[in-house]
């Protein structure tokens, strides 16, 4: 596969844009690497010769980084990449009998997408959101205090083109390409929307403000 003309203009464009955020080139190719997942639903081939062309980079240098974090994918995500969190505390709350039924429902375990390409699944080690387990994501977006029912009816609802909102941050939910580009360095404009702490997260906060607490000035 090769990156048609169109596809080819728009990658260089949004390329440029990207490195010269950097003063070392080599710097950017972290979110190059997001750059081309965007277009490919994970970085493929073609997208390693990319980055390594634009940034003067042996290619091995490039699949050495990509293939280390598992941000970045080997074979084509879903539109909807489900993640769900596995780690001790969600895990105790229940976040591991959502993944066993999660999986056997979807039929597809850890990085695999469905053949219609609308789901994939990711086994998390954390979400960083433990005052609301068990925690799944979806395009990195927060689906709160799960259990396995709700998680099997959100896939559901997303494979039949529903309307699926995150429990915080922005109503709108992106595709993973989507996503993929916002963490390349290029906004949506909706970082901003939608409340990003709520509830158990500020209770820390309120107890503080009830009793005077403040932090030791620097």
């Amino acid at each position: 596969m090769t990156y048609s003309p169109e596809v080819r203009e728009r990658l260089e464009r949004d390329a440029k844009e990207i490195i010269g955020r950097y003063p070392r080139t080599r710097s950017a190719l972290l979110p190059l690497l997001h750059l081309v997942q965007s277009v490919d639903g994970y970085v493929s081939d073609d997208g390693h010769e990319f980055c390594a062309e634009m940034l003067g980079l042996s290619k091995a240098e490039v699949v050495g980084v990509s293939t280390f974090y598992t941000m970045y994918k080997r074979k084509p995500m879903g539109d909807y990449h489900v993640g769900v969190c596995v780690n001790t505390l969600c895990a105790v709350m229940g976040g591991d009998q959502i993944w066993d039924e999660l999986s056997e429902h979807v039929g597809v375990g850890h990085d695999e997408a469905t053949p219609d390409g609308k789901i994939s699944l990711e086994r998390l080690e954390c979400n960083a959101a433990c005052d609301f387990a068990p925690v799944m994501m979806v395009n990195w977006e927060f689906f709160d205090n799960q259990t396995p029912g709700s998680a099997k009816q959100l896939v559901d609802d997303l494979r039949d083109g529903k309307d699926v909102s995150p429990t915080r941050g922005p109503k709108k939910l992106c595709t993973f390409k989507e996503a993929s580009r916002v963490l390349s360095g290029l906004p949506d404009d909706l970082a901003g929307d939608g409340p990003s702490a709520a509830g158990p997260s500020l209770e820390g906060l309120k107890v503080a403000k009830a009793n005077g607490w403040k932090a030791p000035e620097a």
